[in-house]
């Protein structure tokens, strides 16, 4: 017997990170009331999505172009790269506006006991990138935890002797807090006071 299209749809939106199986069964009826509006849309842009975007060859943002158009963007300040641990902090700093220069997307931070070293991130794409020349300032914006301090004491100990200055974000971003889910305003203060790591 052939799996319910509508419990089968509910059990797929629950996947999605924060939402229980209550709210996405609340999304199916909502969908469901009007699928040509909502669901039709929202198939297709799923299904684009999935066909052209990936992961920038550059710093590893999400982009369906490559190099992904924030480096491509020849406004934007070269001299300053900012270190992130996900994409959705790279995304939550971009829409605070208050940073203009490149980005570094290391895809997580270590671990030991997650099993998470250096060689899982990004690790050495970005000092390929400082090596190459042209950058002046490595901000480490890494979660304030013990695994982001832990990362981004690595990271200044590899930066050492590069003539980088490592700076880290300031003080306004909580223990425990990550990037993604802070305000604006909270993140432009905390880039403003950034200091050395």
């Amino acid at each position: 017997m052939a799996e319910d299209p509508v419990e089968h749809l509910i059990a797929l939106l629950a996947r999605i990170p924060g939402l229980g199986r209550r709210s996405a069964r609340r999304a199916a009826l909502r969908m469901l009331a009007d699928p040509s509006r909502l669901m039709l849309p929202l198939a297709a842009a799923l299904e684009a999505a999935a066909a052209a975007v990936r992961p920038c060859s550059v710093c590893g943002n999400l982009d369906a172009a490559d190099p992904c158009r924030i480096c491509a963007d020849t406004r934007r300040e070269r001299g300053l790269l900012c270190v992130v641990e996900g994409v959705a902090d790279l995304w939550a700093l971009e829409r605070g506006g208050a940073y203009r220069g490149l980005y570094h997307v290391l895809g997580g931070v270590l671990s030991p006991l997650g099993g998470v070293g250096p060689e899982q991130l990004a690790v050495e794409g970005l000092l390929a990138r400082v090596a190459a020349g042209g950058v002046e300032e490595v901000i480490l914006a890494l979660p304030a935890t013990v695994e982001g301090a832990t990362t981004a004491h690595y990271l200044s100990d590899r930066l050492a002797g590069s003539g980088v200055n490592v700076t880290r974000l300031a003080q306004g971003v909580p223990i425990g807090g990550a990037l993604d889910v802070l305000d604006d305003g909270t993140l432009a203060a905390a880039l403003r006071a950034r200091r050395p790591a």
